[in-house]
């Protein structure tokens, strides 16, 4: 397994659940906008090791989705500052250029200290 993307969250908007009916979460570096920082679970801005694509998968803790489909510009803001949108919906189109589709399943709970990587298995 080779790990591609690895953060932890280290803190959470005071409406980071704003979007879970949409089933989606936003990630974001410390620079964040005034306007989504409540809204965005917060990390520090990280590499990324090798390329994110479809067939890899994202784990948040002990949960496991499949990515179907990676936005254009996801993995550049992902790397330059941390953001990046997450969509649990099944598509294997993107809607948003800064997106990452996954597999339609519940959504992870996800917290301070929680642990996001993107694999390649």
């Amino acid at each position: 397994m080779k790990v591609i993307y690895e953060n932890q969250v280290k803190g959470l908007g005071a409406f980071v659940d704003a979007f879970k009916d949409e089933k989606l979460f936003i990630l974001f570096g410390d620079n964040a906008p005034d306007e989504l920082k409540d809204y965005t679970y917060h990390v520090s801005v990280n590499p990324i090791n090798g390329t994110i694509c479809a067939g890899q998968f994202l784990q948040v803790d002990d949960q496991e989705y499949k990515i179907l489909a990676v936005g254009e510009e996801a993995p550049v803001t992902l790397e330059g500052l941390g953001h990046c949108s997450v969509r649990f919906n099944g598509s294997d189109t993107v809607d948003m250029p800064g997106s990452i589709n996954v597999e339609d399943k519940e959504m992870p709970d996800v917290k301070v200290g929680t642990v996001i990587r993107i694999v390649e298995k």
